[in-house]
């Protein structure tokens, strides 16, 4: 699952967010690709949030806060 994916076609596509936010047109772009290709993996940075949640609202688009996190994946996790 890819949160910035999902956000990003939700609030109208990569040229939207990127002016929503105020960065670079290519920022949403980076978010959506993996680490490994020098993207974020999915997550949006959280200094964006606030941004993108007010948009959204302003707009009746429903967004929840929660909506920004990866999906835990248990098989994953190292006890601590």
């Amino acid at each position: 699952m890819n949160p910035a994916a999902n956000i990003i076609a939700r609030l109208g596509g990569e040229a939207q967010v990127s002016f929503i936010t105020g960065t670079a047109y290519t920022a949403p772009y980076r978010w959506q690709a993996a680490r490994a290709k020098g993207g974020t993996g999915g997550v949006i940075p959280q200094r964006h949030h606030r941004r993108l949640i007010d948009h959204a609202r302003a707009n009746g688009i429903p967004l929840d806060a929660e909506e920004f996190l990866p999906a835990s994946n248990k098989d994953e996790e190292t006890p601590r």
